[in-house]
């Protein structure tokens, strides 16, 4: 399972409501660290699929969301378990450290 696209519109039904923790990252497609970031999370999403869901909020084309949830900078990685934010991680990490970050969160 591969990692999929939220909007405004979505996320409340992708994530808030999703029966498996959910790692949103929240990202613009001008952003450096951001691009960095996503393979990680493709291998991160090949290795969990089974465990945690994997989605992209482009902050750019959906600000409401990413108002709501304080994002200052970016990457920022939100990860919500049973419809509540459970873990917040700012800025692109090595995929060792992600795992980690993950595990000990869901």
């Amino acid at each position: 399972m591969g990692v999929e696209k939220v909007s405004d519109q979505s996320f409340e039904s992708d994530v808030i409501k999703s029966e498996s923790p959910v790692l949103v990252d929240f990202w613009a497609e001008w952003c450096g660290p951001c691009r960095m970031v996503a393979p990680v999370l493709d291998e991160v999403a090949g290795e969990l699929g089974d465990k945690l869901k994997i989605v992209k909020l482009n902050v750019d084309e959906n600000p409401a969301t990413a108002s709501k949830y304080g994002i200052m900078s970016i990457p920022t990685l939100l990860l919500f378990k049973d419809g509540q934010l459970a873990s917040r991680q700012v800025g692109a990490a090595p995929k060792a450290k992600m795992l980690q970050w993950i595990n000990s969160a869901i």
